[in-house]
């Protein structure tokens, strides 16, 4: 009797551990958080501002007529705008992104226009930009995407006010050149990312950085004095714009 109660006492000690063991409550490991799933298709909007300069071939011609004066000298500004923009967007292919766009800048980009006749330089200002295009970029990042652009650009220009010694009579009239708006295109390229890349929380809230080049046609500008008698001349121009610009994003669609 005494070795049955030896051997079931034996075989409780071995066994209990093992029962606890049973027993004990289980635990699942909680599951590793899901990866941020990032959606670049879709509307968005923006605003910002930059800087840029400009530079144009120009020579004087008769006008009418068109006989060359003189040759193509560079003329050329710098100056500050603002920029405010929409557009839209479709990811593909895992890592690609392609979309459309529109913007406009509005600015002052100063710089000179001028006739060698005259001894003061006229001073021009691009005042607006506007553009629509395309563009296609590579997602280097879930959230961080390259890419170039390119489309039509439209600009508006101020006219210009110069200061002319009448030949013999030693007296100063003032010639002027209207205002004027060219057409062209542009080519660019640059860098969107998210704000959470900076250890903020902002669904939705992108930064871009952008350069852009822009290409406008030839425009022959004639030359009148006060009151509008004309001087017989024309001014030609014929710029390129190249601007770099920062703007902060909103996409409409975004998630996690």
């Amino acid at each position: 009797m005494k070795r049955l109660v030896v051997a079931l006492t034996a075989l409780a000690a071995f066994t209990a551990p093992a029962l606890a063991a049973d027993m004990a409550p289980r635990y699942a490991k909680a599951p590793a958080p899901m990866a941020p799933i990032y959606n670049w298709t879709g509307f968005y909007i923006f605003g910002g501002g930059g800087g840029g300069i400009w530079s144009a071939d120009s020579n004087v011609n008769t006008f009418p007529g068109g006989v060359a004066l003189t040759r193509d000298q560079r003329m050329g500004g710098d100056g500050w705008f603002g920029t405010v923009g929409a557009g839209y967007d479709v990811q593909f292919g895992g890592k690609w992104v392609a979309g459309i766009f529109g913007d406009a800048q509005f600015g002052s980009l100063k710089g000179s226009l001028s006739d060698p006749n005259f001894f003061t330089e006229g001073q021009v200002k691009l005042e607006t930009s506007y553009a629509a295009g395309v563009r296609l970029g590579y997602l280097v990042a879930p959230n961080v995407l390259s890419y170039v652009n390119a489309g039509y650009s439209g600009s508006e220009w101020s006219g210009t006010t110069q200061s002319f010694l009448l030949p013999g009579a030693g007296a100063v009239a003032v010639s002027t050149t209207p205002s004027f708006s060219r057409n062209g295109w542009f080519i660019g390229g640059g860098v969107e990312n998210n704000l959470d890349i900076f250890g903020i929380s902002a669904p939705g809230w992108f930064m871009k950085t952008e350069y852009r080049s822009a290409f406008y046609d030839r425009i022959t500008l004639p030359t009148t004095f006060v009151g509008g008698v004309p001087t017989g001349t024309a001014i030609t121009h014929e710029p390129w714009v190249q601007t770099v610009s920062t703007s902060l994003v909103y996409r409409f669609n975004w998630g996690r």
